[in-house]
């Protein structure tokens, strides 16, 4: 059991709040979509919840079978595909794989051939990521990350760069795989990228006005 607290947490940058006073609780075994517009936050919340940064007021918890985590452990515990995660393109797809199966174990202890599977990229197996469409990266970000053994799992803007196959193969790859996992997706509402969430948080419901129209007010 893993669990994330969040205590009026809020981030800043400069004078303005990306979004402030929030409590929230994930668990286990639940799925929580972040929803927004370009912009909103979303992302820079999913990376407070990753412990990739720090809130600048409130805090963040994280326990892990009742033990507490220190923040800059937590990141062990997690997998996440997002549009900043960059892949090592001079690798091919196999040394990509290979790569990350020596940061995080994959499920079911899968070999880097079933993941190439997976990824339905066979014929693909040898050639260097740089030569990959935007729509096959997104593919295998996908895949690196919901397939790896961890009890997070992060995802940004998932369905981002993919075609309506490739939606499909995502929904299907991600509702087999969620059990017992605490899974946060951001999304701009998308219900493709979070159709299996039960919770939602509307970052719009959390911010506040910048510090120099307060002061003109």
């Amino acid at each position: 059991m893993l669990e994330i607290h969040l205590e009026k947490a809020g981030k800043q940058y400069n004078d303005d709040w990306i979004f402030s006073n929030l409590d929230l609780s994930l668990i286990s075994g639940s799925a929580t979509v972040l929803l927004g517009s370009n912009g909103s936050g979303k992302s820079t919340l999913l990376q407070v919840i990753s412990s990739a940064i720090a809130p600048t007021a409130g805090n963040i918890t994280y326990r892990h079978k009742g033990n507490i985590i220190r923040p800059e452990h937590a990141f062990r515990l997690m997998s996440i595909a997002a549009p900043y995660i960059e892949l090592i393109e001079e690798f091919t797809l196999t040394e990509m794989i290979c790569f990350h199966r020596r940061l995080k174990p994959l499920v079911r202890n899968m070999s880097t051939v079933e993941l190439i599977k997976v990824c339905q990229l066979e014929n693909n197996s040898d050639k260097p990521l740089k030569y990959f469409s935007s729509g096959m990266k997104q593919r295998i970000k996908l895949a690196l990350a919901i397939m790896s053994d961890t009890p997070v799992l992060l995802l940004d803007e998932p369905v981002s760069n993919l075609d309506h196959a490739a939606i499909d193969w995502y929904k299907e790859l991600i509702n087999k795989n969620i059990n017992n996992r605490l899974v946060v997706v951001s999304s701009n509402s998308i219900d493709d990228e979070f159709h299996f969430c039960s919770q939602q948080v509307k970052l719009e419901d959390y911010k506040k006005a910048p510090l120099k129209e307060l002061l003109a007010s």
